[in-house]
């Protein structure tokens, strides 16, 4: 398999060892790893996104990992723009870049383009958001249907937050999200991309999700909440939807004990991967998928 002239693509569901299998790429290949996980930008957190370590740093160069402040608003553009400056970069060392993460947009962004839907104002949103609580979402999906017929079989009907966006955008702007979709180019070419989503067996990857929490107990996950709450940042910015933030802070509250923490965190992560699954069979048809027991034989073909 010829790499050279191709940018890596690396997804799967947390902790199916993404970040483990691009290093072992990377050093075959002469690559540079760069962050596609929205979470994992943010320096004040190292433990609950299980970052990778400084000394995988040491062995092969990392892009946007822990490099913004929960302080200040990041987004899907801010990252795109970011991230094809890097690709660039390698590219001119004449070094294979791999993008490495669970966030399905960031990818799609990257080989689709990113869509450029005019600004919604906040009151305009907060209605929508006020009608899907009134509706519910079973009833609030099927109004959304009846006003944009493009999003059926598109967003799933229990998908609240994906529904409420489609809904917004086809009032606000009269045209439907797919419609938007439709016109957004990316810079680069479909088959500048090798797409690889890890495949990893359920069982495997609810078993590796718990080791994963009480692993990060114990590097210190609880500190890393407390200093992240003396900052105050508003609850409804990105940095809150981080999994073990609430479930710490109910434990600093003293309204759980330890092991409920964990449990929580371990069921919350386990909901979060299972979602990345379904995104995945929906928008990842095209990737080729691999089994961990075969990333050897993978390695060994390059």
């Amino acid at each position: 398999m010829d790499l050279k002239s191709k940018i890596i693509l690396i997804s799967g569901p947390t902790a199916s060892g993404k970040s483990n299998f691009s290093i072992q790429l990377a050093k075959k290949i002469k690559g540079e790893i760069i962050n596609a996980d929205s979470m994992q930008v943010y320096k004040e957190f190292k433990i609950l996104t299980a970052r990778p370590i400084k000394r995988q740093y040491l062995k092969i160069n990392h892009h946007l990992y822990g490099f913004q402040s929960v302080r200040r608003k990041f987004s899907t553009g801010k990252w795109l723009k970011l991230a094809i400056e890097i690709i660039s970069i390698v590219k001119k060392k004449k070094k294979i870049p791999i993008l490495v993460g669970g966030t399905g947009l960031y990818f799609k962004a990257l080989t689709d383009g990113l869509v450029k839907i005019p600004n919604i104002p906040i009151k305009f949103r907060n209605k929508i958001r006020v009608l899907q609580k009134k509706l519910g979402q079973k009833k609030f999906y099927k109004k959304l249907v009846s006003i944009d017929p493009f999003i059926k079989d598109k967003i799933n009907p229990t998908d609240v937050q994906r529904s409420i966006r489609a809904y917004e955008v086809k009032l606000y702007t009269k045209k439907s999200l797919y419609e938007w979709f439709k016109n957004t180019k990316s810079k680069f070419n479909k088959d500048d991309f090798v797409r690889i989503y890890i495949d990893f067996p359920r069982q495997d990857l609810l078993e590796n999700i718990s080791l994963r929490v009480d692993q990060m107990i114990k590097q210190g996950a609880i500190d890393e909440v407390k200093k992240f709450l003396k900052l105050k940042i508003a609850k409804d910015r990105t940095p809150n939807k981080i999994i073990g933030i609430n479930e710490i802070r109910d434990f600093l509250d003293k309204k759980s004990d330890l092991n409920e923490v964990k449990e929580k965190i371990t069921i919350k992560t386990r909901q979060y991967a299972k979602r990345q699954s379904t995104w995945a069979r929906g928008q990842m048809k095209n990737w080729q998928k691999i089994n961990p027991k075969a990333i050897k034989k993978f390695l060994k073909k390059i």
